[in-house]
């Protein structure tokens, strides 16, 4: 952190004083309130503890702000508890400085929502950050944990604050891992096993807290309870806790009304239209989004679409037609992405989610061990639930040189996967070399035309000359990996099926650069025909409820692109 920002915090200025000097004071309160956590390991303890002597708390700070030239303690750096009174103000300063606000804001769903929170103002305002921060610690102090880690980016600043008033090491996730130094997902001291709180700026449907859940279990970080300034109340509460995980809110939504319309800031009509408009927009639904999204514009909606008992019959591909059928006698256009290391772990994923799912994408070179009985069971499952199995190879090498991989090998794709995929960089002979194995086994192949990572390279031009490819050899292509489909200049024939990787319930981003979209803009405004969900599902406390609920929302969207 740099001096300006400490002297800030300390201080409610932004004078830059010496670091020495503001660390010295900062350490000793850092120290004094560390003490009640023992169990930190030596080399996060606070370098305070070698200071001779016990000092109050209040003493420490009054000296501190006397050197810094602010005032009193009290009057500042306080770590006591705030009255209901002085709760109720930090609602009623947030709506002042219009981190809560209301009116009609067209969202990145294009929903208009009648109230917008956007807490990144909280930077500017360092007396209001204070005390945001104390009202979250309040509500999250008789929670165990050892170090907190705040979600990128708003919470950061919070979560800071946090620690320094109240003596809790903490982390730092990076969005993006970056691909020289230490390569970390995560930033800190810590020792795996420990227990860390999830510090977070606003809730809606709990996604953006699981993306920093998943990087600190993969370091064997414990994790359990999450706090929030603000709940929606739109369906994150219960999305958590199918993880086991405990939401502590300091505020609701429902709360922010209420002292609003106590203090005549919101009228009682306006907060009813808030009331309804989250009661109509749960995220168990399909596709809803978070305020915080912002009112950018949405997409252009993809024009009405064929339902695919008719797509079926436009079909070149006979397993293009098999799964078009499939989908609609099923109702389901979701394929769940097995990217688990173990093949038992695939045969139990498949049984659970089986029923739920049209397709089951495996990477069958991550798992532990592979063989034909393994092959035979998820054949006999697949069978049982009415799935397709497509082995996610993306096939990128000579046409000759594929003929092999596919057909030959340890894995011998070929002969139990229906569906394969692979990329055009070699040129039109990679689909000869596929089709000759797979057209005389009834298989089909999915052409790359874009991914759903940031930076990625298959898209336009690129895509475009996937897409006149696919035409060429209909065949045997049965369609596309795609992200935004109804965004390409070429006209493809409904006959192809558009699947879509990266959806989960909220838009966003991981830390290595995969993209998130939602079921409603992936099979509305973007014009695909089968949501791909990952971690959405794997990582779910229970996979095959989380299957069902995405099958829902799937299906629901899928309805509405018909119109």
């Amino acid at each position: 952190i740099c001096n300006r920002t400490v002297c800030m915090i300390l201080t409610g200025k932004s004078h830059c004083f010496s670091f020495r000097t503001v660390l010295h004071g900062a350490t000793a309160v850092h120290s004094r309130v560390h003490q009640r956590r023992p169990s930190q390991p030596a080399a996060l303890k606070s370098p305070a503890r070698s200071l001779s002597g016990t000092r109050t708390m209040t003493s420490t700070i009054d000296k501190l702000r006397a050197k810094l030239g602010g005032g009193s303690a009290q009057a500042g750096l306080s770590t006591g508890p705030l009255s209901e009174e002085d709760i109720e103000d930090v609602v009623v300063q947030l709506h002042n400085i219009e981190a809560v606000k209301f009116g009609e804001f067209k969202l990145k769903s294009g929903l208009i929502s009648p109230v917008y929170i956007d807490l990144r103002l909280l930077v500017s305002y360092p007396d209001l950050l204070h005390k945001v921060a104390e009202v979250m610690w309040e509500t999250v102090k008789e929670a165990q944990f050892d170090i907190m880690c705040g979600v990128p980016y708003t919470a950061l600043p919070i979560a800071t604050v946090m620690s320094l008033l109240h003596g809790t090491p903490m982390l730092m996730r990076r969005k993006e891992v970056k691909d020289y130094g230490t390569k970390k997902a995560i930033e800190g001291a810590f020792k795996p096993g420990q227990r860390c709180l999830i510090v977070e700026d606003l809730v809606t449907s709990g996604a953006s807290v699981m993306e920093t859940v998943e990087p600190l279990q993969d370091v064997e970080l414990k994790v359990s309870d999450v706090v929030v300034l603000i709940d929606r109340q739109q369906g994150g509460q219960s999305r958590l806790a199918a993880d086991n995980l405990k939401l502590h809110a300091a505020f609701t939504l429902s709360y922010i009304l209420e002292v609003l319309t106590k203090r005549k800031l919101v009228s009682d009509e306006l907060a009813a239209t808030v009331r309804k408009f989250v009661a109509d927009n749960q995220t168990h639904g399909p596709g809803q989004t978070s305020a915080a999204d912002g009112p950018t514009p949405a997409p252009p909606s993809a024009p009405k679409r064929l339902p695919y008992e008719e797509r079926a019959g436009l079909a070149k591909n006979a397993l293009g037609k098999q799964l078009f059928e499939l989908m609609a006698r099923k109702q389901s256009n979701l394929a769940v992405a097995a990217d688990v290391p173990t093949s038992a772990a695939v045969l139990q994923l498949a049984d659970q989610v089986g029923p739920h799912i049209c397709v089951l994408k495996t990477h069958v070179d991550l798992l532990d061990e592979f063989d034909d009985d393994f092959v035979k069971q998820l054949q006999a499952l697949a069978d049982k639930h009415d799935f397709l199995i497509f082995e996610d190879r993306k096939f990128a090498d000579i046409g000759n040189t594929v003929v092999g991989q596919y057909r030959d090998g340890i894995y011998h794709i070929s002969a139990w996967s229906h569906i394969t995929n692979a990329h055009l960089v070699p040129g039109a002979g990679i689909i000869d070399g596929l089709k000759s194995v797979g057209k005389p086994l009834g298989r089909g192949l999915l052409l790359l035309a874009e991914m759903s990572s940031a930076g990625t390279l298959a898209k336009g031009d690129y895509t475009e000359a996937v897409a006149a490819a696919a035409a060429q050899h209909e065949d045997f292509v049965m369609g596309f990996i795609s992200v935004s489909p109804s965004s390409w200049k070429a006209k493809v024939s409904p006959g192809l099926i558009q699947m879509t990787p990266g959806v989960q319930m909220q838009a966003g981003g991981d830390a290595l650069g995969q993209q998130y979209n939602t079921p409603a803009a992936v099979l509305g405004e973007r014009g695909s025909d089968v949501i791909i969900v990952g971690r959405g599902v794997i990582k779910a406390a229970d996979p095959a409820a989380a299957a069902a609920e995405y099958r829902t929302a799937g299906w629901e969207a899928y309805k509405a692109a018909l119109g």
